[in-house]
């Protein structure tokens, strides 16, 4: 019998069929193994295709758009880095690209208010050090969860050799899709 009072249009009847369907298809899915990452691969184009086949490498800002300087860097000169390349921070690396640390603009901020003069004092006196790193293989979303746990928007991302290659922030993890 359906819900129609003239007992004309399929409602009870659609419904039930929809529950048997649904039925069905979950036990497929858990007969074949069916996992998230199969579902990712065949909608690529969704937010869990996009959160789990994005990779760090697809949203990173690298070669000459990566802020970097050395610690000898005056912090006038940080600053101009810093507004150039417009990430709100500078990686801070030795002649051989290797990670030192971070200066960010909050760095700058405490520099500032201590009194620092901005010719004079070098970075690596007032740079952060233990910068928050990933490698180009994570995927984006671990990225997210990374940033969200150290309450940060920036990750440098290193290669194999722990030299710095790029950068990927927040924003264009969000951008992406992935937040």
């Amino acid at each position: 019998e359906e819900a129609c009072p003239l007992d004309l249009a399929p409602t009870a009847s659609t419904t039930a069929n929809l529950v048997m369907g649904d039925a069905l298809a979950i036990a497929l899915l858990e007969q074949g193994g069916f996992t998230a990452e199969d579902f990712a691969f065949t909608h690529p184009g969704g937010a869990l295709g996009r959160r789990l086949l994005t990779r760090v490498a697809d949203v990173l800002v690298e070669g000459d758009n990566v802020p970097k300087i050395t610690k000898d860097t005056s912090l006038a000169d940080a600053l101009m880095e810093i507004s150039a390349k417009g990430l709100g921070m500078s990686t801070v690396v030795d002649d051989d690209d290797h990670l030192l640390g971070i200066f960010t603009d909050g760095d700058l901020r405490r520099a500032l208010e201590q009194r620092h003069d901005l010719n004079s004092t070098q970075v690596g006196t007032v740079m952060s050090t233990g910068a928050k790193t990933i490698n180009t293989d994570a995927l984006a979303a671990e990225a997210v969860t990374q940033m969200e746990n150290e309450r940060i928007s920036a990750l440098v991302v290193l290669d194999s050799k722990q030299c710095v290659i790029g950068v990927v922030q927040l924003l264009a993890l969000l951008r992406a899709g992935i937040v």
